[in-house]
This record gives C-alpha cells, sequence and structure tokens, in this order.
C-alpha cells in the first residue's frame, strides 16, 4: 500500500515556540499521522518542501476531555514530528 507524503504530513504546526525554533535552530514541527514511522515522515518532507532531514523525533500527545451538552468528550490523540532540517536548508511555511 503506497502512501501519499500529503497523507503522512497533515499541516505545518505554526505557534511562538515553533515559529522560533525554526528561525533559531532549523527545526520544524508538524501534525502527522498517527501511524507514521520517522523514516515515511523523513521522506515526506524531503518530497514535500526538497530539504536534507537530519533528525525526526516525534511525540504523540493526548487528547484533552471538554464539556459538551451531552457530557464529557474527549478529543482524539493526535502525533507531532519536530524535524531538523540541514544548516543550508530552510522551510518557507508563509
Amino acid at each position: 500500500m503506497t502512501t501519499l507524503p500529503t497523507d503522512i504530513v497533515k499541516k505545518p504546526l505554526i505557534t511562538e515556540k515553533c515559529t522560533w525554533e525554526g528561525a533559531a535552530r532549523n527545526r520544524y514541527s508538524f501534525l502527522v499521522d498517527i501511524h507514521a514511522t520517522k523514516s515515511q515522515i523523513r521522506h515526506a518532507i524531503k518530497t514535500l518542501y526538497g530539504v536534507r532531514v537530519e533528525k525526526v523525533a516525534t511525540q504523540i500527545r493526548k487528547g484533552h476531555a471538554y464539556r459538551t451538552r451531552s457530557g464529557l468528550a474527549i478529543s482524539g490523540n493526535w502525533k507531532k514530528a519536530i524535524v531538523k532540517v540541514h544548516p543550508e536548508d530552510k522551510i518557507d511555511l508563509f
């Protein structure tokens, strides 16, 4: 089964901390498929953005509970990938 890079990398995470990491340390954060492996994420970033990936770190973030009219609900877990790019490469997210 072949998966497309756009199925693995869903969207970049744009927060104040992620923006600082990108500018200062050349590390970028992405929301990825929860079943994706580090090698799949590395290949997808390389294909989508045309950069050399040095390191991939992943986190599975737990969903949080919130109240609704009908009771308590829990948002789903999600996976975050932090990708370190070669010092000569940059990713323009804007």
